[in-house]
């Protein structure tokens, strides 16, 4: 009996460490934030403005998280007057398409006091980011960065895992800016004052009578602090609002190992250029004479220089981490060099251990030409001749609730004139109009995008655009200068090892060629990732297997025809 007794106890002991083993690993796979968003006055480039923060600071605090944990975001808006939304870029939001957080496509914005939980899985390691999407809202400050450790071994190796956001800085407010673009006559927001090193920079304080403090701690130099003989893994993002970069590290090659949560055939460089929504991983190895500093700089490409490079401080301990390196700033590549940016983005293909193969046909082909249009005398940037606004009530919601009137039915053309366009001139494009029509996709079938560059309305000019998907990533298939051949560039896509991507950059007077499936149901935004480009119009929607989406929250709702859909 007493036997008996000890046994029952010890299988009790045993169930209870088990439940509770059990409960340590529940818990240890959900990632809980709680966020207050709100306006601060701070001087990240020592000029002082009011800024968006959570929690305080800008850029927000990294989400860190493993390979299948589910990640729940609570936000308080306390923005008092702002309307929010953020979107978490990169995460395909699978099975969770409402919590993609893009007003006016997957919800209804978060109102002033609000509070708004975001909840979803991230699937896969890799670099990705957060940032708002309301408005022009994310170069007031609201980004940050997402960093999914993987499960299994990685097929590199390094000593540290340490993280670097690059982003463009303006003195403007956002409302200032959005008025001007709006305007008659068109007011262009002009360069930026500043390039941020992870949230800090250093503007020229003589050239302004307004607050200005070159000695504000807040601006003093982003430092980071390396030991001499260790290998770093850095992760590089840039969430600029106009620009285009060059990132360098004074005397160091980096090696790219992975981009935008994909690993990457490995190849060295001493200037990354990277674009407005991209994330990569660089390994560096400190091994320079440990006896100095040596600088990390930003600087602008594909616009013409006129903005002061972003500096920062690469300190090898136990060197003072304030103490400026004995040399200047390495010369950055000409910023007009379009081929040398050519040349990386054909570089990246896919890690031979970590090749996904595209289908090798598509049954759809897409070909979306950027152009700049006059629409009622109103400034606007286009896709095949149609500028793209939002409805008030999001498409997710009219689409999966059936609530008619909400956006125009008449879907956006799936090419233009081919023959006729000259992309190499200033075009009339006195047919341009301004629609919230939605391409519609058959589900689960193999779509081809070609992003098609043009002349402005400038003589001889032809800007860089780096756009983004939703929902999904993407397979790069190629890159080329001119006008697309529809009947011979596909002769000559990569179906091997093209690199899988969320964002890409189509450059001047070039295009770019992506293939994605259409297997993730809902409502996803295509757009340029340039802040001013996307608000003029410069974007698309997507819409796949709406049937097959789940029960929408409420909490999404509230909004245009949604408002009698909010339940408390």
């Amino acid at each position: 009996m007493v036997l008996q007794l000890q046994l029952t106890a010890k299988l009790l002991a045993v169930s209870i460490f088990l439940t509770l083993v059990n409960f340590y690993i529940a818990e240890a796979g959900v990632r809980h934030y709680k966020w207050e968003v709100k306006y601060d006055f701070r001087s990240p480039d020592c000029y002082k403005k009011l800024v968006i923060t959570i929690n305080g600071k800008t850029p927000g605090p990294t989400i860190e998280a493993r390979e299948g944990d589910t990640v729940i975001v609570e936000v308080n808006n306390n923005l008092l007057t702002e309307n929010l939304a953020i979107h978490w870029h990169g995460i395909r939001q699978i099975g969770t398409p409402w919590f993609d957080g893009t007003e006016g496509v997957s919800q209804c914005p978060i109102l002033p006091g609000d509070n708004f939980v975001y909840q979803f899985v991230v699937d896969r390691p890799g670099t990705y980011l957060y940032h708002a999407h309301y408005g022009m809202q994310r170069e007031a400050g609201l980004y940050g960065m997402i960093r999914v450790a993987s499960n299994d071994t990685e097929p590199f190796s390094y000593d540290l895992d340490r993280s670097i956001i690059l982003n463009d800085w303006y003195h403007n407010s956002t409302y200032e800016q959005s008025a001007g673009l709006s305007s008659i006559p068109f007011e262009w927001v002009g360069e930026p004052q500043s390039l941020l090193i992870h949230g800090k920079g250093k503007f020229n304080c003589s050239l302004t009578a307004d607050v200005c403090n070159s000695t504000n701690p807040q601006c003093s130099p982003f430092v980071q602090t390396v030991v001499s003989g260790k290998t770093y893994r850095i992760r590089v993002a840039s969430l600029t609002a106009l620009s285009a970069l060059s990132f360098q590290i004074e005397g160091h090659n980096m090696t790219v190992v992975e981009a935008d949560g994909h690993y990457v055939e490995p190849f060295v460089v001493k200037n990354l250029y990277i674009y407005s929504g991209e994330t990569y991983s660089v390994l560096v190895k400190a091994n320079q004479d440990p006896s100095r500093n040596y600088w990390i700089t930003s600087n602008v490409v594909s616009r013409n220089r006129t903005t002061a490079p972003g500096l920062a401080i690469f300190n090898y301990y136990p060197n003072h981490p304030m103490r400026s390196p004995p040399t200047p700033p390495p010369t950055p590549p000409a910023w007009d060099n379009v081929e040398s940016r050519r040349i990386q983005s054909l570089t990246i293909k896919a890690h031979p251990n970590y090749t996904i193969k595209p289908p090798t046909t598509s049954d759809r082909v897409i070909v979306l030409l950027n152009t700049q249009n006059t629409i009622d005398k109103i400034r606007h940037w286009s896709v095949n001749n149609v500028s793209f606004s939002l409805p008030h009530t999001p498409y997710l919601v009219a689409l999966k609730e059936n609530i008619n009137g909400v956006f125009n039915q008449t879907p956006p053309p799936d090419g233009y004139d081919f023959n006729n366009y000259d992309i190499f001139s200033v075009a009339n494009n006195t047919n341009a109009t301004s629609s919230n029509g939605i391409y519609r996709l058959q589900f689960n079938t193999t779509v081809d995008v070609i992003l098609q560059n043009a002349n402005t309305m400038n003589k001889n000019n032809s800007e860089t655009h780096p756009w983004h998907l939703h929902g999904h990533d993407f397979w790069v298939l190629g890159y080329g200068n001119g006008k697309f051949d529809v009947n011979n560039d596909p002769k000559n896509y990569n179906l091997v090892n093209p690199i899988m991507k969320n964002t890409v950059p189509v450059h001047p007077f070039g295009w770019t060629a992506l293939r994605f499936r259409s297997d993730n149901p809902g409502a996803w935004a295509f757009h340029c990732h340039i802040e001013s480009h996307f608000y003029m119009g410069m974007g698309v929607v997507f819409e796949e297997g709406v049937d097959r989406v789940g029960k929408l929250p409420s909490s999404i709702m509230g909004c245009g025809k949604t408002k009698n859909l909010l339940r408390p």
